[in-house]
């Protein structure tokens, strides 16, 4: 019998030329599984559209569900940095100030943008279920990273509730949010329904 691979961490980049290389790798598989889906995707693919060596793909992205919940973590990131930018160029009395609504706002934005392909948004959704023989889990919990931080700040904001309080309420959010976004791939629920669930979660969830 074959001895399963074991595990093996994912190395962080170190420098500058290696964080864009970590991006092009990233891209490179957003690109790939937008346009192939998950299952197509090998991850010598993504190593060659990359421009890398197959060692330094494995080297950061010890898996290709690991690969793929990155790819949500990065798009995440993108969205919040455009959203930002956004927000910047709007006057200060446009600007929404209510938690609540914000925080709505946010993750119906999002839903929308990541629901923008079918099949990337079906290769995280996947990706997010799937163990593989590396022993390096795929786990939903890779999106706190980046989401959970915003929705984190935006309830410490509102005031009235203790740190340990808002972590709990952040993590309702951000497990709330995926469970609704992936009902609304799977078509178990309307993109209208969808929303209207995300708005209320996030109506009873910040206000507490």
């Amino acid at each position: 019998m074959a001895r399963p691979v074991e595990a093996r961490p994912a190395a962080a980049p170190t420098s500058t030329r290696q964080a864009a290389r970590q991006v092009r790798i990233l891209r490179a598989a957003s690109e790939l599984g937008a346009r192939e889906g998950l299952a197509s995707v090998q991850m010598h693919d993504v190593a060659k559209e990359a421009g890398v060596a197959i060692a330094t793909l494995y080297r950061y992205f010890p898996s290709k569900p690991y690969l793929f919940l990155s790819v949500l973590e990065w798009h995440i990131e993108q969205f919040l940095g455009d959203r930002d930018r956004d927000r910047d160029r709007e006057p200060v009395t446009a600007r929404t100030t209510d938690p609540a609504t914000e925080v709505a706002d946010i993750l119906v934005a999002l839903t929308g943008k990541l629901l923008g392909s079918r099949l990337l948004a079906s290769a995280v959704a996947v990706s997010s279920f799937t163990e593989y023989a590396t022993g390096v889990p795929a786990r939903i919990d890779i999106v706190e990273r980046a989401l959970g931080q915003r929705l984190l700040r935006l309830l410490a904001r509102r005031g009235g509730a203790d740190a340990a309080t808002c972590r709990s309420r952040t993590r309702l959010l951000v497990y709330g949010w995926w469970g609704l976004f992936v009902a609304v791939l799977t078509e178990e629920i309307s993109p209208e329904q969808g929303a209207a669930d995300l708005r209320l979660a996030a109506r009873l969830i910040v206000t507490g």
